[in-house]
């Protein structure tokens, strides 16, 4: 009869090793979920007296920077007055950081047919 007592302990080590390697070159579920719902940043473009996108959704903590990329000096205003820029120069840029879940509406202070919304998730 043979004895394959000893091999047990080699197999489950090399199993042990061999899920523990593919777990390292595979991306991990639950840190890919936690990385998706960082908040990070977000552009939004102003050309042709239009924002680019109109509509965009953040997950709250999220920094929306507004870049004016028009031959004439634009701004960004809440309707709800949470935000207010200078107006911005060509290639100039103004920044937001969204902490608290809602809708934003906002428009330019200097052509108010311009309207942007911005929707912040949890």
């Amino acid at each position: 009869m043979l004895n394959l007592t000893p091999v047990r302990p080699v197999l489950a080590i090399a199993l042990l090793a061999a899920l523990s390697a593919a777990a390292s070159l595979s991306p991990n579920p639950l840190g890919a979920a936690a990385e998706a719902a960082t908040p990070g940043k977000a552009t939004i473009k102003i050309a042709n007296f239009d924002f680019g996108p109109a509509t965009i959704t953040v997950p709250a903590g999220t920094s929306v920077t507004w870049t004016n990329n028009d031959d004439d000096a634009h701004s960004v205003v809440a309707d709800n007055k949470a935000f207010r820029s200078a107006p911005l120069d060509t290639g100039e840029s103004y920044s937001f950081t969204f902490a608290t879940p809602g809708t934003y509406a906002y428009h330019c202070g200097l052509h108010p047919q311009m309207h942007g919304k911005v929707v912040v998730t949890r």
